[in-house]
């Protein structure tokens, strides 16, 4: 039973006496009014008349009686008519009773077989992904085994058959950009250099490929390349999206290129080794470390930006060398870095402190309409050939102290937020000297000239 719905009373079956009773009370009644009026009939004077009146009381008494059995009968059929309302109510409520049974059964049915296809459903899903990792790692097991065939065909083999498995599943991606990245790192077979070679060409292009945001079929995003220590041959990232590397203590042969790349994380260039390379038009948004590399040929970072900072501490640029219209945001330090050769920084912007202490230029340095944002520190400083300022802006301190100027030194058009310090700095008595205006110059001997602050 609902808890909205009242109790239902217990029906009590009228018993057979009580309808006798009922009549017999009729009866009873009908004869009490008969003798009550008969026997004022009797007592009602004239004898003429009598008998009608007797007349008359017998039709009343008959009428109470009738009326009386009416009434019950009335009282029966109304009874009669409140059983079957009962009974008819009763009939609802047991089927409605019924019908709500049947519902929670069927629903109970159908909460049973709904349970039951999402465990058969969980069931084939786990049949299917357990057989789907089996043929992955099949695939992958068998691609590294040809990766370390000593054959290279077989090898080219593998790096393609991991690159279609990296492809199709994305969950893979980091796992074999970690395979190519260790095999970049492991040193070369012996004997097999000039096909060992195209291999790993063959895997820098794999990596490289898919390193390129501006296609989305091919890019694998969050990729961190960890190549510590590896040799490349003619790396060629340019216009890749790096999200981060590492590339300390690697070797790169050939001609390399980061022109247009885009850097997100670090990049780390420590003691790495470089043949010819480009810089140009890098865009980085964390540090960028060379700290103890060497360029061994051309380097060029023109029109590079550097979103945070730039260290090359104790690097070495054989090559020519160029910075020509890059711009650097946070601290950028050469401190202790040799510079053999042309090294140009024209147009340059560097809008946090700049520090080139006992950094030493072998050949011509060119600062020309370079502008300093900040502290600029060229402390013990070696410029082996000419050196040229011209039109550069100092918005802030200068600082030659001890700094060597062992050729034509040039400040023309130079723009200082603060008087320059150059104590200690001695210059090559040269007369093509431009100094800052109101540069105190003293001649050491027939050699050197000493620059003095004012």
């Amino acid at each position: 039973m609902a808890a909205d719905e009242p109790p239902e009373r217990h029906l009590r079956v009228m018993p057979w006496w009580l309808v006798l009773v009922g009549l017999l009370l009729a009866a009873a009644l009908g004869w009490l009014v008969l003798d009550l009026l008969l026997a004022e009939a009797d007592r009602a004077g004239q004898p003429d008349t009598r008998a009608t009146l007797r007349i008359d009381a017998i039709r009343t008494g008959l009428t109470v009686v009738a009326g009386t059995g009416g009434g019950l009968a009335l009282l029966l059929a109304a009874r009669r008519q409140w059983i079957a309302e009962r009974a008819q109510r009763h009939q609802e409520i047991v089927a409605a009773r019924d019908q709500a049974h049947r519902d929670r059964v069927q629903g109970h049915a159908e909460s049973v077989a709904e349970a039951a296809q999402r465990h058969q459903d969980r069931q084939s899903s786990a049949v299917e992904h357990d057989a789907a990792e089996r043929r992955l790692t099949e695939l992958y097991t068998r691609a590294v085994e040809l990766l370390g065939n000593d054959r290279a065909a077989v090898r080219l083999g593998g790096l393609h058959a991991l690159e279609r498995l990296g492809q199709d599943n994305a969950a893979q991606r980091p796992t074999i950009v970690a395979v190519l990245c260790a095999y970049l790192r492991m040193p070369a077979p012996p004997n097999d250099e000039p096909r060992e070679t195209e291999v790993r060409r063959t895997a820098q292009r794999v990596l490289t490929r898919h390193l390129r945001a501006d296609d989305d079929s091919l890019y694998w995003p969050e990729i961190v390349l960890d190549l510590i220590g590896a040799r490349l041959v003619d790396f060629d990232v340019a216009g890749c999206t790096l999200i981060g590397a590492d590339f300390t203590r690697a070797v790169f042969t050939g001609a390399t290129s980061f022109a247009g790349a885009t850097a997100l994380g670090e990049l780390a260039f420590e003691t790495a080794v470089f043949g010819d390379v480009v810089f140009d038009d890098l865009t980085a948004s964390a540090d960028v470390v060379f700290d103890d590399a060497h360029f061994g040929a051309r380097a060029s970072f023109e029109g590079a930006e550097f979103g945070a900072g730039l260290s090359c501490q104790r690097s070495r640029f054989a090559g020519p060398t160029s910075f020509r219209r890059a711009t650097v945001d946070l601290p950028t330090s050469f401190d202790s870095t040799r510079f053999e050769n042309d090294a140009t920084f024209d147009g340059a912007v560097f809008n946090s402190n700049l520090s080139l202490e006992h950094t030493e230029f072998g050949g011509p340095a060119s600062f020309h309409s370079v502008r300093f944002m900040k502290m600029a520190l060229f402390r013990w400083t070696i410029f082996g050939a000419e050196a040229l300022f011209d039109r550069a802006r100092f918005a802030d301190a200068a600082n030659f102290g001890r700094a060597r100027f062992h050729s034509m030194a040039s400040f023309r058009d130079a723009q200082f937020g603060r008087p320059p310090q150059v104590e200690q700095a001695r210059a090559a008595a040269d007369p093509g000297h431009r100094w800052p205006a109101g540069t105190v110059v003293e001649r050491l001997d027939n050699e050197w000239l000493l620059l003095v602050d004012r």
